[in-house]
């Protein structure tokens, strides 16, 4: 049985993953601080490591000896980042490093990261944006987490190991926790309390929203592919703008109000969307969910297990 060593495994994303390899046969291993993850996401099959990615992981590569590592944790609020960029830097940028340390000591076979396609590339001089687009992060966030891949592709190479690094459309679905301040979560959470949600700006900005069991099911099947290109967009490829996002969940819900409208962050893009062919063609990837499916079962969800409180 082939073991998977996958940090943030108790959160939005990493949770999702950790099923689907439990599911699929592998053995697990879950490294989580639960500063953001949650116990009651943990799959009970798989063992599990309350520690942070920056403290001395030593001991359980040793007794694990994983033969893959998927790497989700991080500090993913942009928002945070710019309140606090050392923290963001900190998690990031050296919890990554510290993580690739003892991938090399211990001869893991394989690394997947998880990195940002929006944040990383800035405001975009084109779109769709492709893998080639110009780098010009204008957050924190957006730095530390493309800073990272570096290090993911340089320990790779010069270790002899294999790696992927997957950069995500803005994720959204069940188990997402309004704090983390990602945009569907945020809007049902204010609807679901009969409250108005905010919009910053005017909505008119657009983003690339996909599906998280999209997104947890093509990484499981990436596992064990190899394919020659090591960097890849994962997206819907589709320009959905926030007042688009009010709009689907106003229906699905049955609100009646409006949302509330204030100015918008600086360090936020306007507008993006992902070329996604590469991935198309070298890894079959196509999303099951349109923005409409994916909405309706976050709602449903929601409303299953989020417990509201006026």
């Amino acid at each position: 049985m082939k073991k998977v060593l996958l940090t943030g495994g108790a959160g939005f994303i990493g949770s999702h993953i950790a099923d689907l390899l439990i599911n699929r046969g592998y053995s697990l291993a879950i490294v989580d601080n639960l500063s953001t993850g949650k116990a009651e996401y943990l799959n009970p099959k798989a063992i599990f490591y309350k520690r942070d990615i920056t403290e001395n992981l030593t001991d359980i590569f040793e007794k694990e000896k994983p033969d893959f590592l998927i790497h989700t944790a991080a500090q993913v609020m942009l928002r945070k980042s710019f309140q606090d960029p050392m923290h963001d830097a900190k998690t990031n940028i050296l919890g990554t490093i510290n993580i690739l340390e003892e991938c090399k000591k211990h001869n893991v076979k394989k690394i997947i990261y998880t990195s940002t396609g929006g944040a990383r590339v800035g405001e975009p001089i084109y779109l769709p944006v492709d893998e080639k687009h110009p780098i010009n992060p204008c957050s924190p966030y957006g730095i530390s987490k493309h800073t990272a891949e570096h290090y993911v592709q340089m320990f790779s190479q010069i270790n002899n190991m294999d790696y992927l690094i997957f950069c995500f459309g803005n994720v959204y679905g069940p188990r997402d926790d309004p704090q983390c301040g990602r945009v569907a979560s945020v809007f049902l959470d204010k609807i679901l309390k009969n409250q108005s949600p905010i919009i910053f700006g005017d909505g008119t900005q657009t983003r690339d929203f996909i599906y998280v069991l999209d997104i947890a099911e093509f990484i499981v099947d990436s596992l064990e592919k190899s394919p020659k290109t090591k960097l890849f967009h994962l997206a819907n490829g589709e320009e959905v703008s926030i007042n688009d996002v009010f709009n689907i969940l106003k229906n699905l819900t049955n609100f009646q109000g409006n949302p509330t409208h204030i100015p918008a962050i600086k360090g936020e893009v306007k507008n993006i969307v992902l070329d996604t062919s590469k991935a198309k063609e070298e890894l079959n990837w196509f999303p099951k969910h349109s923005i409409e499916q994916g909405l309706k079962e976050t709602f449903d969800w929601f409303k299953a297990n989020i417990v509201v409180t006026k």
